[in-house]
């Protein structure tokens, strides 16, 4: 039976508590060195570079060719078998519905009269979406970078995506690319691929945004391209943390940790409780459920290694843990579950009660599931439509309207020193002018 490590919060120093909540999305010092290099040489020597990389690494089409031919991406969705096709079509419905309300509208405002300061927002012209891949296909995650951006007007989407050891993208990643109309997918991964996008090669045409998650080579890309090239943000292994009274099912609360340790051997996951008892027959549920399951080795090292249960004297105690710890996904177990969410205020994705489980807000609700990991749920939300586009501030003032506000520029100008900022007022009231 796997015993997940345990933290008494009555127990725990400050300096402990911090160690646990603080910990960071961003990779550690030698990744970020080495994916730095593989940017730099993408950045210099274009293709070259990132086929050197993919030789290296892995994840290269095979046949060496770096875009996926359109024709295979119409195969793929002709042979898509109808279950999957309808599949894709729910969840595709499902995001656009969850999405479109999303979409910003324009704020004109009249801040005194003859002065307008209007807010405008306009879509970005082309964006990259970094699927994740190799080892499993996505196309999950395909969904949530692309519709998104459709929805927001982006005139050019490109997708890139990491092939199996076998030089083929799934083909169920390429069926759900073909269904969106995405015509533009290189079979790249990795910090190559991020580089690629962000600098442009011979073969790919560098975007104004990444998006997208991906290992921790990825993140250390987008941290290394940030300046050149907008990101959405830096995200870490796959996390979640579930909050839990005696209340909870046992059962139901392992399968929710189980839901996402899968992801992958550094994939953390905690659950906070105020029951010694029912944690104890989590971890037995925990013990059950692992034989079921395909990815039980990967399963057994992340809960072994980043598994924890933490406890909590009282429901409060456990909330305020939660908040401070800003996980991706927040499962709520408890009596009182839904009024307990609305106390949950910094968290990538809330999932409240026995019937909302993780997967729900992965394939189907429509919700986003690119979320911010590495407790930066404090500060960052789901990606979004918003994230596809960016804000203009639109100025118009009349003569009145300048003239009203020409005392003010005169003094804030003379005490910064900026004379030139007075001049660009003054000057307009001139006879010559």
């Amino acid at each position: 039976m796997i015993r997940l490590a345990t933290l008494d919060l009555a127990e725990t120093d400050a300096a402990t508590l911090e160690r646990v909540v603080r910990r960071s999305a961003v990779p550690d010092p030698a990744v970020r060195r080495a994916a730095a290099e593989i940017v730099a040489a993408v950045r210099e020597r274009g293709d070259a570079a990132v086929t050197e990389a993919a030789q290296r690494f892995g994840g290269g089409l095979a046949g060496g060719t770096l875009r996926v031919p359109e024709t295979m991406l119409e195969a793929a969705l002709d042979a898509a078998p109808a279950d999957l096709r309808s599949a894709l079509l729910a969840a595709v419905a499902a995001i656009r519905t969850a999405h479109q309300p999303q979409r910003p509208v324009d704020h004109p405002l009249q801040v005194a009269p003859g002065v307008r300061v209007d807010r405008r927002w306009h879509p970005l012209r082309r964006v990259g979406v970094y699927v994740p891949g190799g080892r499993a296909p996505y196309p999950s995650s395909l969904l949530m970078g692309v519709v998104p951006a459709q929805v927001a007007g982006v005139g050019e989407i490109v997708v890139t995506t990491p092939a199996a050891d076998d030089g083929r993208i799934a083909p169920s990643l390429l069926a759900a690319a073909a269904l969106l109309g995405i015509t533009e997918l290189y079979a790249v991964g990795g910090a190559h691929a991020v580089a690629a996008m962000a600098y442009g090669t011979e073969t790919i045409r560098r975007v104004d945004k990444i998006v997208g998650p991906g290992n921790t080579w990825v993140t250390a890309a987008k941290l290394a391209v940030f300046g050149d090239c907008a990101v959405d943000l830096p995200a870490g292994p796959s996390e979640a943390l579930v909050l839990a009274d005696g209340s909870a099912e046992p059962h139901i609360v392992a399968a929710d940790l189980l839901c996402q340790a899968e992801h992958g051997p550094d994939s953390p996951v905690v659950l906070v409780t105020t029951s010694t008892e029912m944690a104890a027959k989590v971890e037995a549920a925990i013990a059950r459920l692992l034989p079921r399951l395909e990815r039980a080795a990967i399963l057994q090292k992340s809960l072994g290694d980043h598994g924890m249960i933490v406890h909590a004297a009282d429901l409060d105690t456990a909330i305020d843990f939660a908040n401070r710890y800003a996980p991706e996904h927040l499962s709520v177990h408890t009596a009182g579950a839904a009024e307990d969410a609305e106390r949950l205020t910094a968290a990538g994705s809330v999932f409240v009660g026995r019937w909302s489980p993780e997967s729900a807000g992965d394939y189907a609700t429509g919700a986003n599931h690119v979320l911010p990991t590495g407790g930066l749920a404090g500060a960052y939300g789901p990606l979004s439509v918003e994230d596809f586009g960016s804000w203009r501030q639109v100025q118009t003032l009349t003569r009145e309207g300048l003239a009203t506000l020409r005392p003010t520029i005169t003094v804030l100008a003379e005490a910064e020193g900026l004379t030139a900022h007075q001049l660009a007022a003054d000057i307009r009231f001139e006879p010559d002018a």
